[in-house]
């Protein structure tokens, strides 16, 4: 299988331009991004999108108002720090990563995002924990790797 990949750093982030916009400009970057790499694949037959942290906020939104994406991968999501509320009901099947020893998120901010993904009939979202690990996987992404892998072997299998 072949994929097409963007990654997109966020305003301000790196050598990208601008300043952080709550949110808002990020989203509307971020859709702009899946715009030009669809435009770039005509004949894709998936569309996956995927975030790390607070760009896991950006890559849930962008689900919601997407409906070409079929799968997603949420890496090190901040239920604690953001309403994921939105996501009622999420609309496609996906996989949240989160770190056993998060010092940025609670863990019953994570067990409530599960459970209000796992009331939703017809999709499929596996909560998948890395073990000793912290919100950046440090020392442990390897392991981050190959969860990230199988999940997608998984899927692509299917296909």
């Amino acid at each position: 299988m072949v994929f097409s990949v963007i990654k997109v750093n966020f305003r301000g982030v790196g050598k990208s331009d601008g300043v952080f916009d709550n949110g808002q400009g990020e989203l509307s970057d971020a859709a702009a991004a899946l715009d030009w790499i669809e435009r770039q694949n005509l004949d894709y037959g998936q569309c996956w999108v995927s975030g790390f942290s607070f760009g896991s906020l950006i890559c849930m939104q962008l689900i919601m108002r997407r409906p070409e994406v079929n799968h997603f991968i949420s890496v090190s999501p901040q239920p604690n720090v953001y309403d994921f509320s939105f996501l009622a009901p999420c609309p496609t099947s996906g996989q949240v990563i989160y770190s056993e020893n998060d010092e940025l998120v609670t863990k019953e901010s994570i067990v409530d995002l599960d459970n209000r993904i796992k009331s939703q009939k017809g999709v499929n979202v596996p909560f998948s924990k890395i073990k000793n690990s912290n919100h950046f996987f440090k020392n442990k992404e390897k392991e981050l790797t190959i969860e990230i892998e199988k999940y997608i072997k998984e899927k692509t299998a299917l296909i």
